[in-house]
């Protein structure tokens, strides 16, 4: 589904005057995104929804009869085909005199078709039995369940593969790590980075697995106007089916809307995502500080207004502040779209027509993520150095191996060693060299150091 080029020109002049940066700043960077999660986007896909309901009918004789149904079916897609921004400011105009916007939809419709001599029939079965919800949740539904199969998936899944190339590289560069900002067990890089991937590709899944339901059953879920007109039809059947043949389940319980309980999901998962996606943020913006990394410079690019030297890891903050935004967006969906007064009140509507916004700023987040991870150098000697030095790191160990050889208060003996203190690799060995333990033991304690005791880590690392 592609903007043509005359609107992507006069979409670049008003964002400017964008009030959202989504529409603004970033909107270059959403051009995947705005022909399927825009104004345009919801009002092609109610057409969608309208038509394919039309196609649906129309194979069943006892509803409409006298027509080619393989022939109403072509030249209903070749409505489809055609429909353009040009097509959709004549919905706007239309609902400007209507002031409801799935009326609009069904008016341009009927336009389009009785000016169609071989669609004229269908006219009269256009929006035919539909309550303006059962457009709406299917429109929503496919929109969304496009966006994160088509855009945001496969866009997760580049930044897997990113991520896992930096885990597999620097999965055997030792690495201090630290615990309530301390020095703490050694780890490698790659392996932090590992953690990242594995969090991040489960969510992924948990989030593709959210089931988008949808319903078409008339004003309030019971199938009314259907039965009533054609009460020999298995309605609950030809609306299982039809729903399920777009792509979505279908839901059999439902008042006048779909209860939204999918979509809570869909947000509560991608919320998740967004979470996990500022902590990786905000680790490798610390590593940044600590000199792990290095980023890349741009000669002509500038850090700072007052500050020449400064290379900021602005891709990550970026990243951080977009997948803020979409959570705090996510949670409201999560929380107010499950809750609708009695058979239904409107107050869904506008916060429905904000799901876009918050799957726009998860996308922001990754992409920048992607550019700010092309910008990283790892720098081995400042890891090195954070972690030669370190052996109160060893006393880990060794209070573990002492406990095997029967020393008794083995961990506190450690603890009066190392603890608050600048433990050198002779004041270690000079306590070693104390310890009744025979001569392989001490040998084996002696071996280790603060850059080997990394464990699995190496192996966790390279099989991500």
């Amino acid at each position: 589904m592609q903007l043509n080029d005359k609107s992507s020109e006069n979409l670049e002049i008003s964002s400017l005057l964008s009030i959202s940066p989504i529409d603004g700043r970033y909107y270059k960077k959403n051009q995947d995104l705005r022909p399927l999660l825009s104004e345009y986007g919801l009002i092609k896909h109610r057409l969608i929804i309208e038509i394919k309901w039309l196609q649906h009918l129309s194979t069943d004789r006892s509803i409409i009869d006298n027509i080619n149904h393989v022939e109403v079916k072509e030249e209903l897609n070749l409505i489809l085909d055609k429909f353009d921004i040009e097509e959709a400011k004549k919905i706007k105009t239309i609902e400007g005199t209507t002031n409801h916007d799935v009326k609009a939809v069904e008016y341009y419709l009927r336009n389009v078709l009785q000016a169609r001599s071989k669609l004229k029939k269908l006219s009269n079965y256009v929006h035919f039995g539909c309550t303006s919800e059962d457009i709406n949740n299917l429109a929503y539904g496919l929109m969304i369940s496009k966006a994160r199969n088509t855009i945001i998936i496969p866009s997760i899944d580049k930044l897997l593969g990113e991520m896992k190339q930096i885990a597999h590289d620097s999965a055997d560069i030792a690495m201090l790590s630290r615990t309530h900002g301390q020095a703490a067990t050694p780890t490698t890089l790659g392996k932090e980075i590992a953690n990242f991937c594995y969090r991040l590709e489960a969510q992924k899944q948990h989030w593709e697995d959210v089931k988008v339901l949808g319903k078409l059953n008339g004003a309030v879920g019971n199938f009314n106007a259907l039965v009533c007109t054609f009460p020999g039809v298995d309605w609950e059947e030809k609306c299982k089916l039809f729903i399920e043949q777009l792509g979505l389940s279908f839901n059999q319980y439902t008042t006048q809307i779909e209860p939204h309980d999918c979509v809570a999901r869909y947000s509560n998962e991608l919320s998740l995502i967004n979470s996990i996606l500022i902590d990786f943020c905000q680790d490798i913006w610390t590593y940044i500080s600590l000199n792990y990394f290095k980023q890349k410079v741009k000669k002509d690019e500038v850090g700072s207004s007052t500050m020449p030297h400064k290379v900021n890891p602005i891709d990550f903050e970026n990243a951080e502040g977009n997948s803020g935004v979409s959570i705090c967006l996510l949670k409201h969906f999560g929380q107010k779209l499950v809750i609708s007064r009695l058979q239904r009140d409107l107050s869904d509507s506008t916060v429905m027509r904000n799901l876009g916004v918050a799957i726009a700023h998860t996308y922001l987040a990754i992409i920048s993520i992607q550019t700010g991870l092309k910008k990283l150098q790892i720098n081995k000697k400042a890891i090195s150095e954070d972690l030669i030095e370190e052996w109160q790191l060893l006393s880990e160990p060794i209070q573990t191996i002492l406990r095997t050889h029967g020393v008794d208060d083995a961990y506190e003996k450690l603890k009066h060693l190392s603890r608050g203190k600048n433990i050198t690799k002779e004041n270690l060995f000079h306590f070693l060299d104390g310890l009744d333990l025979p001569a392989e033991t001490i040998r084996q304690l002696k071996a280790l150091t603060p850059s080997s005791y990394i464990g699995l880590a190496a192996k966790l690392a390279k099989q991500i």
